[in-house]
């Protein structure tokens, strides 16, 4: 069994497209439905930069070791 990680990683349990939202929430200690509601709010009153981010965060962020 691999040894869990510390840090940001994707969330393996709590994702919808990448984990990327989940991961988030579980770094963070907090709801993953909080995190992905606040997450659309800020992307469209950023003009949806949010939506590259998130791009970038898939990439750049590990998955969680099973």
């Amino acid at each position: 069994m691999a040894k869990a990680q510390k840090g940001l990683q994707r969330s393996r349990d709590n994702r919808i497209i990448a984990g990327v939202c989940g991961g988030l929430a579980e770094w963070l200690g907090w709801d993953p439905t909080l995190v992905r509601v606040l997450y659309v709010v800020l992307s469209v009153a950023t003009a949806f930069s949010g939506v590259l981010f998130y791009l970038l965060l898939w990439v750049l962020m590990p998955e969680r070791p099973e």
